[in-house]
């Protein structure tokens, strides 16, 4: 049978080490986390978005003119575009809006609730379907 000394362990020194090493992996971590996190949340954006642009042109297929709402839709506001069969989730992070006339429109998704920062995050997409970033909140 084997035997310990009594004063066998991890000094001091030791433990200080690798808490200072998961300090520093948990230091550069956290901040990368925290922007894929906000770039994961912008896909709600993108996909409502398309689905405004599908639904829009069904729309005007069907008319003459494309839909324009009278206000925002939001979580809020779930059914503002409910015209055009797009509902918005309770849980959404954004505010929708459609503007244009009738051979025209621009969607834009507007929110500033996906990180802690004052920074607006702006979708927007045409009636060509042209999806662009306005202003991105989770710049890498």
């Amino acid at each position: 049978m084997r035997r310990y000394p009594k004063n066998a362990g991890f000094t001091l020194i030791e433990l200080m080490i690798v808490v200072v090493i998961i300090g520093l992996l948990a230091m550069l971590a956290i901040p990368r986390f925290m922007a894929v996190s906000t770039k994961s949340k912008q896909s709600e954006a993108r996909l409502i978005l398309k689905q405004i642009y599908i639904n829009q042109r069904a729309y005007r297929q069907a008319g003459i003119s494309y839909y324009l709402p009278a206000g925002p839709a939001s979580a809020s506001n779930p059914f503002a575009f409910r015209d055009i069969t797009i509902e918005i989730s309770s849980k959404s992070r954004y505010t929708y809006t459609i503007n244009g006339d009738a051979n025209t429109f621009t969607a834009t998704a507007t929110s500033s609730i996906l990180d802690d920062d004052p920074i607006q995050d702006i979708w927007q997409i045409d009636d060509g379907g042209n999806l662009t970033c306005v202003s991105d909140d989770a710049m890498l």
